[in-house]
């Protein structure tokens, strides 16, 4: 085995999926310069992610598809497999947003979300997962939400796909833990993203709505919820954390406060 080999082999191996904008694409930079090996999915290439983290020293590849698809899934497992014969995380990242009221949301609006934002999910935690019990060890980390742990209106499918990706993550941690696979879930609240750019350009709510409400004042970055799925997935940070749902939400989900008393104190 040459060093270059020898030193892949030794590289701990992390599956992101949903890498090409926002929290994916941050994450997947954040792991590298932490010393992942990296298997990037998307729907489409993710090239500037891809850029980014081989500038940054990571030996990266993307697989592109569709994380609803069992198909795709599976040769994404197999091509992990081949390529490095174990894999140590998995991000479940990928999600589509759906800004509509209940009564105007159609059944193939509502099954098009929960396929991505919680089969996607299940699948990918079924197949790799599977090779980090083979293993005995590994840790995935979801990307849910505060849409997970609360309702937040005109979004009854996208709730209900967080809410499902959190019961998710607490069965696996149930089911693994004892085998050595940690499954924990970070719940941010609202992150300036492209996605964000989409709601708000709907018309559903501004700037203000947002900052008026979290106790910190700001949205949060890509990068506040980076470095708490690093934390979640190292074991020698978070070794016992395990089925724990994190909301980075500068307080949203703790203050019921409404908005004169939190903006008084401003």
């Amino acid at each position: 085995m040459d060093v270059s080999a020898k030193q892949e082999a030794e590289t701990p191996v992390a599956v992101v999926t949903g890498v090409a904008q926002g929290i994916g694409r941050k994450v997947a930079e954040v792991l590298a310069a932490e010393g992942y090996s990296l298997v990037l999915a998307d729907l489409k290439e993710p090239l500037e992610t891809l850029e980014a983290v081989r500038s940054a020293g990571s030996s990266a590849y993307s697989v592109t598809g569709d994380v609803a698809s069992e198909s795709y899934v599976t040769e994404l497992a197999e091509q992990v497999r081949e390529r490095f014969g174990r894999v140590d995380l998995l991000v479940n990242n990928a999600g589509v947003s759906l800004l509509t009221a209940a009564e105007e949301t159609t059944a193939e609006q509502w099954r098009r979300v929960l396929e991505v934002n919680l089969t996607g999910p299940f699948l990918l935690s079924r197949a790799l997962g599977g090779m980090m019990l083979e293993a005995g060890g590994g840790s995935i980390v979801n990307i849910a939400s505060i849409a997970g742990l609360h309702a937040v209106a005109d979004r009854a499918a996208y709730n209900a796909s967080k809410h499902g990706l959190v019961g998710l993550t607490r069965t696996l941690a149930a089911e693994w833990g004892g085998r050595g696979v940690r499954v924990n879930a970070v719940c941010p609240g609202w992150v300036k993203t492209e996605m964000d750019a989409a709601d708000q350009a709907s018309g559903g709510y501004t700037d203000s709505d947002i900052v008026e409400r979290v106790p910190m004042a700001r949205f949060a970055t890509p990068g506040d919820i980076a470095q708490a799925v690093a934390f979640l997935a190292d074991p020698s940070r978070s070794g016992f954390v395990n089925g724990v749902t994190l909301p980075v939400d500068g307080g949203w989900t703790a203050d019921a406060s409404w908005n004169s008393v939190r903006l008084r104190k401003r």
